[in-house]
């Protein structure tokens, strides 16, 4: 596993974070929300993506087919 990946997450999670926190102290709330979904998006997207990659390291090795 990539250590940068792991940082990568968090990044957004921080940024998300702070993100949807200054939106909800400004009173919008929706799209405070609507951020929160995408940055979710976003890391599940990074995390099928490492884990395709993966099982295709793991076809690899015992030469599955």
């Amino acid at each position: 596993m990539n250590i940068d990946m792991i940082f990568k997450i968090a990044a957004i999670g921080i940024l998300i974070s702070v993100l949807a926190q200054v939106l909800n102290r400004a009173g919008r709330e929706e799209i405070a929300t609507l951020t929160t979904l995408a940055g979710l998006v976003i890391v599940l997207i990074l995390v099928v993506n490492m884990i395709a990659d993966f099982f295709t390291d793991v076809k690899a090795i015992f030469q599955l087919y």
